[in-house]
Formats: C-alpha cells, structure tokens, sequence
C-alpha cells in the first residue's frame, strides 16, 4: 500500500464569508498542490473540503497521513466523534444535527477507503505545509473580495 502525505488548511474572510482551502499531497518526493473555495462559506466547511478533495484525488487505498491545523476534524476522527454522529444518525445531540453533515459522510466515506491516520498541526506556527496551506486558501478566497 502506498504512502502518501496530504497537508491541509481551510480559511475564511468572516465567517461565514468568502472561504477557500489548500491542500499538498505528497509521495515519494513529488508534490501537487490544489485549492478551491466559495463566495459564502464558514472555515468549517473549508477545513472539511480540503481534505476530500485531496483524498478524492487518490487513485487507489493508500496509507495517508493527513495533517491539519483543525482540532474539529482530527478529533472527529481520533475521539470517535464522527463513529458516534454516524450511529446516531449524523446527529451530535438528541435535538442538534451535526453541522455540514454530507461533507462529514463523505469524508467519512473516504477515510474507509484510505488508511487515514488524522494529525493535527498547530495552525500559524510556522510549520512550512500548513503554511502553504493557508496560503492557497487564502489566495483563492481573495478572488471573491
């Protein structure tokens, strides 16, 4: 099985706001960046969209080790939130759904595919792919200013 890197950042100007998300994917060396956003978005969702999109991208199962300045998607993942919102039918509380459920299915659907291992970064800290991360996302968002 392969191993590959995927780096990602989310960001927004307001919240919600115009938003984009970067995301580098690494293996063996080589790298490929991508980006993309909306005119009226929350960083949530952002956060969220980088990671699908960088794992749509791969082509088969592989072993990913994905990093992210967001605590709400790595603990999604490494407290067993999101197994339990499934359970419960994508539902946080009795009486409160989870926000932006069908990205959280489909990263949750995603993440079977791939052995992902979710790690989180601390985000402006000057660690150099969250940085370029946070970068593209903003140079994306800025064409809806």
């Amino acid at each position: 099985m392969k191993t590959v890197e995927i780096f990602t950042d989310g960001a927004c100007s307001g919240n919600p706001g115009p938003g984009g998300y970067g995301a580098i994917l690494r293996y063996r060396g080589t790298e490929k960046e991508i980006s993309g956003g909306d005119k009226n978005t929350t960083n949530n969702r952002m956060e969220l969209l980088a990671c699908i999109e960088a794992l749509k991208l791969l082509k088969e199962p592989c072993e990913v080790r994905l990093y992210s300045d967001s605590q709400y998607v790595c603990n999604a993942f490494n407290l067993g939130w999101i197994e339990k919102w499934k359970s419960n039918n994508w539902m946080r509380t009795k009486n409160e759904s989870v926000k932006n459920p069908e990205l959280w299915k489909e990263l949750y659907s995603l993440s079977k595919i791939h052995k992902v291992t979710y790690n989180w970064v601390k985000g402006h800290a000057g660690h150099p792919e969250n940085e370029r991360c946070d970068k593209l996302a903003v140079q994306y968002y800025q064409k809806f200013l």
